[in-house]
């Protein structure tokens, strides 16, 4: 044990480069993407014209959760996000794995819903009509094809590029926006269905819970910014106000973007297909070139996928390297140092999930599913490390909210909800295949009588 700790503090640290502007953009980045891109209109379909209700609630729980997160990466300034917490507070290796292994898996449903909503735009770009069936089906896994092998050859994920798409991503929402306020101006659109709520045989209160366990989807990626700690400049100090401020700019964003939507395009015709706002600039101002928002659409979700199958295989490797996955998971290419194994099978379950998954509502909300548990969890964990008391001081959220965090998103998990039990049913198969390549590394090892391999250099 001393030799590893002597070992660990030989290592270089990550550099510090990230201040608050750049973290800003990070976060707000990272929360962008395909998820409003591609499922605004269903969740219209669940509750009606008040579209913006559903992802005021989710920025509500984000929130919440949020205050959480910010104790946690203020006390503890490190990488690796909930499955770091979750062992400091509980110490159970199986449970710390699964914690990892359901954020890894929330990336690649992700990736997936991306991979879809990708081809939606793909054909809207190019002038074709692909339909919902086969022809998607195919332009998607030809997608993730090709984020594979980005993936293989090794992408630099600079601070650089991430400003780049973000400003694309925020370009092609404040088109909307845009035309939002004009069609106001000028009384185009009808702005009186925004109130109007229809959930069916439902309730108000529980069309609005139903069309919230999508739109979270909308409002998840806050929490992978923890994983930047170590290379931010004061941590501590920056933080709180910089993950508040980007959850409220995305939260702004996604309102005025929903209240436009359901003004100029009826709920019927806006939940029809994967490419809802592409629909609205089309209605609201025809005169613009289709093409150019279907290209800025591409770009969001192709981003969104780069960036989660990238963080899906880099996190598997890394449980590889900690012995709790087969190790062969681990493995890296000699040449161009990427974790090659671990990126294979990552992408076999994203092409599994598209061909079998054909509705993209199903997949962003499965993807929400996991990281609610997995937030009900760290919820709890505030609770617990509260009797470990660091040195620095660091930012203390009111005790109500992780109990108030934890009661809401265990309760978004439950069948309560609504919720589509092909959801569950996705989840649940991921889950499994992360048990079993839990038991077979545990058997291995107890056959072997071997300790963890010893660490690679990372991968590019």
């Amino acid at each position: 044990m001393a030799d590893v700790t002597a070992q660990r503090e030989a290592e270089p640290e990550l550099k510090r480069v990230m201040g608050p502007w750049l973290l800003l953009l990070f976060v707000v980045g990272d929360i962008l993407g395909s998820s409003i891109y591609a499922l605004t209109g269903k969740v219209a379909n669940e509750v009606g014209g008040a579209v913006w209700v559903p992802f005021v609630v989710s920025f509500l729980v984000a929130l919440v959760t949020a205050m959480s997160y910010l104790e946690l990466v203020t006390k503890y300034p490190h990488a690796a996000g909930a499955a770091l917490y979750t062992h400091k507070a509980f110490g159970i290796q199986f449970l710390t794995f699964m914690v990892a292994f359901a954020v890894m898996s929330s990336g690649i449903t992700s990736a997936s819903t991306a991979s879809r909503a990708f081809a939606a735009n793909f054909g809207k770009a190019f002038d074709f009509d692909i339909g919902t069936g086969v022809t998607v089906t195919v332009i998607a896994l030809a997608f993730m094809a090709v984020v594979a092998a980005i993936n293989l050859r090794g992408v630099s994920e600079g601070v650089k590029l991430n400003v780049l798409l973000t400003c694309v991503e925020l370009t092609g929402l404040l088109i909307v926006i845009g035309i939002g306020c004009w069609a106001l101006g000028v009384g185009d659109g009808d702005f009186s269905r925004v109130v109007e709520f229809d959930t069916g045989d439902r309730t108000a209160v529980g069309g609005v819970i139903a069309a919230t366990t999508l739109a979270f989807y909308a409002m998840v990626g806050f929490e992978d910014s923890v994983n930047m700690a170590e290379e931010c400049k004061q941590p501590s100090r920056i933080f709180p106000k910089v993950l508040l401020a980007g959850l409220a700019i995305t939260a702004l964003v996604y309102v005025l973007v929903s209240i436009t939507a359901i003004a100029l395009v009826p709920v019927a015709q806006l939940s029809q297909g994967d490419t809802p706002l592409l629909q609205v600039v089309q209605v609201g101002w025809p005169a613009f070139p289709t093409h150019v928002f279907a290209y800025i659409s591409m770009i969001a979700v192709a981003n969104t996928a780069l960036i989660n199958m990238l963080m899906a295989s880099r996190l598997l490797y890394g449980m590889a390297r900690q012995g709790v996955v087969p190790r062969i998971l681990g493995r890296v290419h000699a040449g161009r140092r990427t974790p090659y194994v671990a990126i294979l099978f990552t992408t076999l379950l994203a092409l599994g999930l598209i061909a079998i998954v054909s509705e993209v509502p199903e997949l962003g909300g499965t993807t929400a599913l996991l990281l609610l548990a997995v937030f009900t969890i760290v919820n709890v964990t505030v609770l617990v490390l509260r009797r470990d008391p660091v040195s620095h001081e660091h930012f203390r959220t009111p005790t109500a909210l992780p109990v108030i965090g934890a009661l809401t998103c265990g309760f978004l998990v439950t069948p309560w909800t609504d919720r589509n039990p092909q959801q569950y049913a996705i989840a649940g198969i991921l889950l499994a295949v992360g048990v079993v390549l839990w038991g077979v590394n545990h058997l291995v090892i107890r056959y072997l009588h071997a300790e963890p391999a010893a660490a690679e250099p990372p991968p590019k």
